[in-house]
C-alpha cells in the first residue's frame, strides 16, 4: 500500500523480490495514475473500501503499507478485512500530534500562488519537526535537489494536494492508535534508523507495545523511504514474516 507521496509504480521492485514466493497486487490509490479522483467526502474510510474491493477481488490473504498506505492498511484490518497477516513499515500514525500538520495551510497558500516547490518545502520542513523543520528555507531550496531526482519531485508537487487531504485524516485519528489493540492478527511493525526522531518512525514501536500479536524489526541502514528505495533489505523479512515466522 503505497504513502501519501508514492504510486503504485514505486513499488514496483519491493513487488519483484517478493515474487519468487507470492503474487503480488498494488494498489494505485485514489488521485494516482489511471485510479479516479479521491473524491468528494474525501476520507480514510474510502480507501479502506478500496483496500477491502482488492482484497476480495484477488482473495488477497496478507498485506503490506508503507507511511500514509500503513495507516491505511492498519484502518482497513480494523474495519473488518480478512487478512491473515499485516506488516507494515513506519506506518502513518499519530500520537499526540507527533504527525503535525500545521504546515497545511503554507502549503495552500503556495499551491494557490502556483509555488509548488515552495509548498513542499513547507511540507518537508512541517512534518518532520524535529529533523528537517530545523534546517532553514533556503538551506533546503539547496539540498532538496540534490537529495531528491527532478521526475520525483515533480511526483511529489503533482501529489501535494492528495497528501494535504490525507495528512488530515491522520490527524483526525490523532492518538487512537490503541484502538489497533483488538486486532488479533500477526502483525509486523518495522522502523528505520529514524525510529526515534520522526512520527512515522515512532510509531511502529508505539502500536508494537499494544498489539497482543506482533513483531517489531529496525532496519538501521534504511530511512523512512526504505520500501522503495532500498527494497531488498526489508523483502526477506516481509516474506519470512508472510511465511509464518512467529510473533513475539
Amino acid at each position: 500500500m503505497p504513502g501519501a507521496f508514492a504510486v503504485a509504480a514505486d513499488f514496483d521492485r519491493l513487488a519483484g523480490a517478493l515474487a519468487d514466493c507470492f503474487t503480488v497486487h498494488v494498489i494505485e490509490r485514489r488521485g494516482r495514475g489511471a485510479s479516479g479522483p479521491q473524491g468528494d467526502g474525501y476520507g480514510a474510510a474510502a480507501e479502506c473500501a478500496d483496500i477491502e474491493a482488492v482484497r476480495s477481488a484477488t482473495g488477497a490473504r496478507f498485506v503490506f503499507g508503507h507511511s500514509f498506505g500503513g495507516f491505511l492498511t492498519l484502518e482497513a484490518a480494523l474495519a473488518g478485512s480478512a487478512f491473515e497477516r499485516i506488516a507494515v513499515y513506519e506506518p502513518g500514525v499519530s500520537v499526540e500530534g507527533s504527525i503535525p500538520v500545521d504546515w497545511a495551510d503554507r502549503c495552500r497558500r503556495e499551491l494557490a500562488a502556483g509555488k509548488p516547490a515552495e509548498a513542499f518545502l513547507a511540507f518537508v520542513r512541517g512534518v518532520n519537526p524535529e529533523t528537517s523543520g530545523k534546517a532553514p528555507r533556503w538551506l533546503l531550496r539547496l539540498i532538496l535537489p540534490l537529495a531528491i531526482r527532478k521526475p520525483e519531485r515533480l511526483q511529489k508537487h503533482a501529489l501535494l494536494p492528495a497528501a494535504i487531504l490525507e495528512h488530515a485524516e491522520i490527524a483526525a485519528r490523532d492518538s487512537t492508535f490503541r484502538e489497533y489493540g483488538r486486532l488479533t492478527q500477526p502483525v509486523l511493525l518495522m522502523a528505520g534508523k529514524e525510529a526515534g526522531t520522526t512520527g512515522a518512525g515512532r510509531a511502529a514501536r508505539y502500536i508494537h507495545e499494544i498489539l497482543p500479536a506482533s513483531r517489531y524489526e529496525s532496519f538501521p541502514k534504511l530511512d523512512h523511504f526504505g520500501p522503495e528505495q532500498h527494497p531488498a533489505a526489508i523483502a526477506p523479512t516481509v516474506a519470512e514474516f508472510f511465511l509464518g515466522a512467529p510473533t513475539r
